[in-house]
């Protein structure tokens, strides 16, 4: 017996000793591996702004997301009067039988304003958040539009069919993609040859603009980003009271 415990007690040593020494090696060539997959990726990752997630593309540090529980704010009545909504619906020369695609639809606070002027057309309302999908399909069941279709995006993919979309907009949503370059490939994919993009982003070069500095952008980083995914930007309508309203189109 009491040579069956030493042995016993031999193997738990030789176990504890070596086999966690090889899940410390298989450990540490994880960490390495992920290092080194994040070296040699598009993105950085470092410290920054306390509101952003340590992840920086092409110079630009990645804000977080808005989450559902600032529905509300989606929906303020200041929101007119601080965005000018309708100069931006006549910037984007909807069609009634357009194909529309609002990234970031968010509570549907734009999708309810461009479905009926496409009324023959199609309204695709794209969140990675289900409550904010929930939002828009109760707030429809009011209205009654059947133009709308709802898609639960992903963090790199808008989920929409291929060569589908006409005009594809996105308010103050695109600087908080975890994978915009994932992200433009998708759009890409989903935009017509004559497709435009509608970037709708709060004016960093302005101080004056109150929004925190990583909700905003600069024109010259979103043409850097856009260019590098195959877009050119087309116009930026210089007429909103805080944002940019940039045009992209595919470049030739």
């Amino acid at each position: 017996m009491y040579q069956f415990r030493v042995i016993q007690f031999l193997i738990l040593y030789v176990f504890i000793t070596f086999g966690s020494s090889c899940v410390s090696q298989e450990t540490e060539s994880s960490a390495s591996a992920l290092n080194s997959t994040r070296q040699d990726s598009v993105y950085e990752y470092r410290s920054g702004d306390p509101n952003g997630i340590g992840k920086w593309y092409m110079g630009r540090e990645i804000a977080h997301v808005m989450g559902y529980q600032g529905i509300n704010w989606l929906e303020r009545d200041e929101r007119e009067q601080e965005e000018d909504t309708k100069k931006l619906m006549v910037n984007m020369d909807i069609q009634s039988t357009d194909v529309i695609a609002d990234i970031g639809a968010g509570s549907g606070y734009h999708v309810f304003k461009i479905a009926p002027i496409a009324k023959q057309g199609l309204v695709y309302a794209v969140d990675i958040q289900p409550e904010m999908l929930e939002a828009i399909e109760s707030k429809n069941q009011a209205l009654g539009l059947d133009n709308i279709r709802l898609i639960k995006g992903e963090g790199q993919s808008t989920k929409l069919p291929t060569d589908s979309i006409d005009k594809l907009l996105m308010v103050d949503v695109y600087h908080e993609f975890s994978y915009p370059k994932e992200m433009l490939e998708s759009i890409y994919k989903a935009l017509r040859s004559d497709g435009k993009i509608y970037l709708i982003e709060y004016r960093k070069e302005d101080p004056k603009v109150p929004i925190k500095e990583i909700h905003k952008m600069t024109e010259e980083q979103a043409v850097k980003e856009f260019e590098a995914s195959g877009f050119e930007l087309i116009e930026n309508i210089d007429n909103l009271p805080w944002q940019h309203c940039m045009v992209f189109g595919k470049k030739d």
